[in-house]
């Protein structure tokens, strides 16, 4: 990539990561993901936020600081947001390249750089409504956001051009090819970031929904015209559209979410996938949305993108040695990690010599605040009676969900 001239003395600087790796060593990211830096040049130059050496991203920031001139020696002050090491990775190999960098940071922060890298020297701690002046009219102005989505994340704003420097908040999955900004992409572009923007949340920050909502109404006040993430789209169009799709995302934890339902089913000879297709055709006889999901052979990261944004949950597993199907407990382990709370539900599940999965259904959903229809269980093969009954089991949920989308 190239450094992109965002405004007068601002600049993006980013690498893609495209090596197939998982994100957090757990999310698959197919098309990538990337990482973003900012550069703030007044008297003083600041870089806003760092990489890990990944898949050559420190080589392609070397490379674009080069474009403009300049060397990591040339920097004042390094400003990290957030201390998670794709955007911390490289500290060391930076104070080698600049034992004098002035590190811009929170208190907790601070804590994090002395654990994670053994710095302790050139810290400057920043909180709410501190300012950093660079000259020639740049002045970073700090706001503490905390747990979104670690305890020691800051956002930085530059008044002038109006640049909120987020780090991972408001950002999204999906490689940067060619366009950085909301205004160069695609219709069919967009629609590919927001399912990216979703699955990222659901992924990265669905557990600190709380923090999401009180981050945002602290932001309120400032006159944001660019949102610049360390993942994902630059917003200079319409930032608010960003802002108001992390709302929204925040408040499904709330519920209820969109009109739709999400189905995860698994099976292990095919009894329970027999009575699939009648829960289904149930559900789209109401004329509600609905995603089907197969485990284990489907990535839990899509699976919670969608429950994350359905108001309705259909789990169909059938029972494993008096217990859920192995695959179905690691799912909701996932959810009630990711905080998946407060959704309209029903299970069905075929069993063979002795039924259990019910009991340990009810105990791993017991926290996540799930409201479920009467389930559907049976030995063996599934009758007519019991797929007929199934399917009644999924309009009536259908019908719920769209009573409490409506209300």
């Amino acid at each position: 990539m190239k450094p992109i001239l965002m405004s007068p003395g601002i600049y993006h600087l980013g690498a893609n990561i495209t090596n197939g790796d998982l994100f957090e060593g757990l999310w698959p990211i197919p098309n990538g993901v990337s990482l973003n830096s900012y550069l703030v040049k007044g008297e003083k130059t600041a870089l806003i936020d760092l990489m890990r050496d990944w898949d050559d991203a420190t080589l392609t920031l070397e490379k674009e600081l080069k474009a403009l001139n300049l060397d990591f020696s040339d920097i004042d002050y390094l400003v990290l947001n957030h201390m998670e090491p794709d955007h911390t990775g490289w500290m060391r190999g930076l104070l080698d390249r600049n034992p004098n960098i002035q590190m811009i940071l929170t208190k907790k922060a601070a804590d994090i750089a002395r654990e994670f890298f053994g710095v302790t020297e050139n810290l400057t701690i920043v909180k709410t409504g501190d300012t950093l002046d660079l000259g020639d009219d740049k002045v970073l102005h700090f706001v503490e956001i905390p747990n979104v989505h670690w305890p020691e994340t800051m956002v930085t704003f530059e008044p002038v051009s109006g640049t909120l420097f987020s780090c991972d908040a408001f950002g999204s999955y999906g490689s940067l090819e060619g366009s950085v900004f909301d205004d160069q992409i695609s219709e069919e572009k967009h629609d590919f970031f927001e399912v990216e923007s979703l699955r990222y949340y659901a992924n990265i920050v669905s557990s600190f929904s709380t923090f999401v909502l009180r981050a945002i109404d602290k932001l309120k006040d400032l006159e944001i015209k660019v949102i610049a993430p360390s993942h994902g789209l630059l917003w200079r169009e319409n930032p608010k559209e960003i802002i108001e799709r992390y709302r929204r995302y925040a408040e499904y934890a709330q519920g209820p979410a969109e009109p739709e339902i999400t189905v995860i089913w698994g099976s292990m000879y095919g009894n329970t996938k027999e009575v699939l297709n009648s829960v289904v055709q149930g559900i789209r006889s109401e004329k509600v949305k609905v995603h089907v999901h197969q485990v284990p052979n489907e990535e839990n990261s899509y699976i919670l993108g969608s429950a994350w944004k359905s108001t309705g949950i259909v789990l169909g597993m059938p029972t494993y040695e008096y217990k859920m199907f192995p695959p179905m407990a690691h799912t909701l382990d996932l959810f009630n990690r990711k905080h998946v709370f407060h959704k309209k539900a029903f299970r069905f599940g075929s069993w063979g010599w002795s039924g259990g999965a019910q009991k340990e259904c009810d105990t791993l959903t017991e926290t996540l605040k799930w409201d479920f229809l009467d389930p559907v269980e049976w030995q063996g093969a599934a009758s007519d009676e019991v797929k007929a009954l199934a399917m009644e089991r999924g309009k009536e949920l259908a019908r719920e969900v769209k009573s409490l989308c409506k209300g």
